[in-house]
């Protein structure tokens, strides 16, 4: 799955070896934290945040297949 996120990213982002994903467990749930330069967070975020809320829906679905629970941050 991280994977998936990583690629998913990077296909949106203008500079994606500046992407990094990197995975935490926390009560039960993976949280994927997501990683990327500066001038490319408006691109992963969109407007009024659509884009990543798509993203979330597709990570959990990928989750609920396998029986798991994910989330996932987009950190500064």
């Amino acid at each position: 799955m991280n994977e998936l996120l990583t690629y998913i990213v990077q296909s949106l982002v203008d500079k994606p070896d500046e992407v990094s994903v990197t995975e935490r467990k926390a009560d039960g749930e993976t949280i994927f934290e997501v990683r990327v330069a500066d001038g490319d967070m408006g691109k992963v975020i969109g407007r009024q945040g659509r884009i990543v809320k798509e993203i979330r829906v597709l990570m959990k679905a990928v989750a609920q297949r396998k029986g798991k629970k994910v989330s996932v941050e987009i950190v500064d």
